[in-house]
Formats: structure tokens, sequence, C-alpha cells
């Protein structure tokens, strides 16, 4: 019988030769660390977005609100459930024989790792996607980006990630435990079957694919603002698409740093038929680096918030100097001067009311 087709047999084979070890306190007081970490970071963002959210009701900001809002939801999760098996695993000495006697602990742990991995990075590249159609083409986002169509995206979202996470599972291929015995994912060890392969390049080129998707749309983005912002001395309404963008930014950087060590390390073992002998602390250490993308992408929102910039432009201005503050492009003045004519577009009053007040109390 086929090992990688029974259930029960799947991921023991690798128990017998390990190349990878781990010391068991350090493991484990890093993943608590790490969990934890990831779990207070990621509900502190949760906090501030449906803050953000309940206060700023206009479509152009809702939409983004809540994908980013569906982001960090996903991270949290993932620090519960993942981490917990993870933690879980370090604490009972990696014993897998003992406690995955059918595989399901294996198969669970897998499918987790698979569908929280993938469903940040689509969610990364549909928040690119939305804000580019924000900004160049505003009338249709305000008539058909509407607040249902946004959960309905996330729903499509998490239900394509689910059917990737679950596509082994379908398919009477059961997730396989890794060579450091601290985890389990696809096939790694001797790829020889093409299905396998498969998986492995599946994996890769989505999040390639979501990652080129992240940049090409902010790269649309980023330069649309920006000729908008040259060509034009009217600033109206624009000052929350900057903030948007620069979060986006952070987002797609952290998103490549943190995940292309592992998509490339998985696409070359797909691609080769053997893997190397450094292979298993290479995807180890990839496998590390691609879990700081969900304890890194709620400070995103944490520290790139318009209040945040705010302080750090005083605390920055009064440490240079004025001089060298007012040869920057973005002034204090003119986000202020942004914000208020932004305010006073987005308020309800008539024009005739806001030609008669000060512009001072409308941006207050």
């Amino acid at each position: 019988m086929n090992s990688s087709k029974s259930p029960g047999l799947a991921g023991f084979g690798v128990l017998k030769n390990t190349t990878c070890h781990t010391e068991k306190k350090i493991s484990v007081f890093f993943s608590i660390i790490f969990m934890t970490v990831g779990i207070l970071s990621n509900s502190l963002a949760i906090a501030i977005l449906m803050k953000a959210y309940q206060r700023f009701r206009q479509k152009s900001k809702a939409s983004f609100l809540l994908l980013a809002s569906g982001l960090v939801v996903t991270d949290l999760f993932g620090h519960l459930i993942a981490g917990a098996i993870a933690v879980f695993v370090y604490a009972s000495d990696k014993d897998w024989i003992r406690f995955n006697q059918s595989n399901i602990l294996c198969s669970v742990f897998g499918i987790c790792l698979v569908f929280f991995g993938l469903c940040p990075l689509f969610l990364g590249s549909v928040m690119a996607v939305e804000r580019c159609i924000g900004v160049t083409k505003p009338i249709f986002h305000s008539t058909k980006m509407t607040s249902r169509h946004v959960k309905m995206m996330l729903t499509m979202v998490c239900l394509f990630a689910v059917l990737i996470a679950l596509l082994p599972i379908l398919r009477f291929r059961a997730y396989q435990i890794q060579a450091s015995r601290t985890w389990c994912f696809y096939k790694t060890e001797n790829v020889e079957d093409w299905e396998d392969r498969f998986y492995l390049l599946l994996f890769s080129c989505l999040g390639f694919l979501a990652l080129a998707i992240s940049f090409l749309c902010n790269a649309v983005t980023g330069i649309t603002l920006l000729r908008v912002k040259f060509k034009s001395q009217q600033r109206q309404g624009r000052s929350h698409h900057f903030e948007m963008i620069i979060q986006l930014l952070a987002i797609m950087c952290v998103s490549c740093i943190c995940w292309s060590p592992f998509l490339v390390t998985m696409a070359r073992i797909g691609i080769n038929e053997s893997r190397s002998k450094e292979t298993c602390e290479t995807i180890l250490f990839s496998l590390r680096m691609a879990t700081w993308n969900q304890i890194l992408d709620p400070w995103v929102y944490i520290l790139l918030r318009k209040a945040v910039l705010k302080n750090l432009y005083k605390i920055t201005r009064g440490c240079c100097g004025v001089h060298v503050i007012n040869l920057h492009m973005w002034e204090l003045s003119s986000i202020k001067n942004s914000l208020k004519v932004a305010a006073i577009s987005e308020s309800p009053v008539s024009s005739k009311q806001v030609n008669l007040q000060p512009l001072s109390s409308v941006g207050q």
C-alpha cells in the first residue's frame, strides 16, 4: 500500500530518521511567547479597526476596514488554533505515535497551516484590488462595492482557501509529519509522485500570485494618487486614501519578506525530485519566518494610523527643526487642510451652511 494514500500510516514514516532537532524547553517557551504576542496584537488591531469602522461610515473607507478586519481576525484564529496545536506537540515531546494514531491531529494541523497561510495572502491581494478600484474608478466603487458585496468577497476568499486546504483530504492524500516532528504539511520528503508535487507547486503559485496582484494594484494606486496630488491643487477626500495605501504597502512588504522564503522552498521541493540534506533546516527556518507575518500584520494598523503618524510628525518636527520639515512634501498643514476639506465634503450639511461656517470649526 502506498503510504501517502494511507491515512493511518502516512505520517509516521518520517519519524524513524529525523534530521532536524529542536530543543524542547526553548521551543515550548518561544511557541507560547509568539502565540501570546500574536493573540494580543491581533486583538488590539481588531478593536482599533472596529472602532474606526463605527466612526467612519463613508463607503470609500468602510469596505477597506471590513477587509482589514477579516485579515486580522484570520490571523487571530491562526494563532489560537495552529499555535495551540504547536504548543501541544512540543509539550508532548513530539510523540506523534502516542497521540496521533488515526492521523487526525496531523491532518487538522496541516489544514490549518495551509488555510491560515493562504487566506491572509488572498485577503491582502483583495484589499489591494479594492483600493485600486476605489482610487481609479470611484463611481464604480461607490455603487458596486457595498458592505454586502465586501462580505461576499470575504466569504468567497475563505471558502477558496478552505478548498485548497481540504484538497489533499478529498483526494485521500494525508498530510505528512515533517522531519522536525513539530508540524504537518504536504509531503516534502522524497517527493516523487506528481500529485504530491502538484500540491507544493499549487501552494507556492497561489502565494506568489497573491503577492504579485498586491504589488501591481498598489503600484497603480500609488501612482494614481501621486499624479492627482501633483497635478491638482484640490486634495479633497484624498487624505484617507494615502493612509490606506501606506498600510497596504506595509502589509505587502511584510508579506513578501515573511512568506517569500517559505514559498520559494516549497516550489523548489516541488520542482526537484529529491531534497538536499539542508532542506529540513531550511523549511523550519522559513516556516518560522512565515509565522511572523501574522504577528506583524496587526501592528501595521496599530502604528500606521493617522493619529499615530501625526504625533510622529510632531516629534520629528521638534527634533529636526522647522526648516527640514518644510522641505517635506506632506506638510502637517496640508494634511490638516485635506482632512478639513474632506470632512466638509463628506458631511450631510448643505453647501450653503458649509460656506458660512469657519473652516477650523468644521474640521473640529
